[in-house]
């Protein structure tokens, strides 16, 4: 099994301490790095790309979904906090566990193993395979392979997927850089779409295409992006 490359978040030294000692039973789990702050995290994952998070949720100068929003790319998340009512909300972004603290060693096997299997699912690439997006007080995992398009709303993008819809604080120019082109097609100035969720390409008057999304939607290709999406699909 490969082994799994955690990060440590939490403001508490004894706190990490106390994960650094429970994981002294898991041979299959590197711890790589720790981090007492949001912004330390930030520079921590961008240099170590850890496969896990074990991360606090009330932190000084942000919070572990602060934390999560402003990330290009989210690794799996396990929460270890006192704070129980943060619970509900942490299964509402699909952390793969929450534990409470004092963590209890049993509690941290199992999250541990649905870590494990989870990563060992994922190919490998270096494009990010999902996102975290925080809309008010909602937040989200989601794959990316399950995100429709993009659409610009000024400097944020709406995220469609299923039946939701949210804003990150993203521009299209700032997704297109981090998303796989293979995957990825930015449409129009305004929309940037999944190849995999193109069901019909028709050419319109503008010499450029028109594409039927699975949701329904209709997305006008450029006549400039056209020729990017008949190499990208190779047609």
């Amino acid at each position: 099994m490969t082994t799994l490359r955690a990060l440590l978040v939490d403001d508490e030294r004894l706190a990490r301490a106390e994960l650094r000692r429970l994981l002294k039973a898991h041979p299959g789990v590197e711890i790589v790095g720790e981090a007492a702050s949001a912004a330390e995290a930030m520079a921590q994952i961008a240099a170590l790309a850890p496969d896990l998070l074990l991360l606090d949720v009330q932190m000084p100068g942000g919070s572990g979904f602060d934390l999560l929003a402003a990330l290009d790319a989210a690794p799996e998340v396990i929460f270890c906090t006192a704070h129980d009512q943060y619970a509900l909300r942490a299964f509402e972004v699909s952390a793969l566990d929450y534990l409470q603290k004092p963590v209890q060693a049993q509690r941290l096997a199992t999250a541990l193993l649905r870590a494990g299997a989870r990563v060992q699912a994922l190919p490998a690439a270096s494009a990010p395979r999902k996102i975290f997006i925080k809309d008010g007080e909602r937040c989200w995992f989601v794959a990316l392979a399950d995100v429709v398009q993009f659409a610009s709303e000024g400097n944020y993008a709406r995220v469609h997927f299923g039946a939701g819809q949210p804003l990150m604080p993203r521009s299209l120019n700032q997704l297109e850089e981090r998303l796989d082109s293979l995957q990825f097609l930015r449409a129009n100035r305004r929309q940037i779409v999944n190849l995999a969720h193109v069901t019909q390409v028709t050419a319109n008057a503008a010499d450029g295409l028109d594409l039927l999304l699975t949701d329904g939607t209709r997305v006008e290709v450029s006549r400039r992006r056209a020729q990017q999406f008949r190499a990208a699909a190779s047609l």
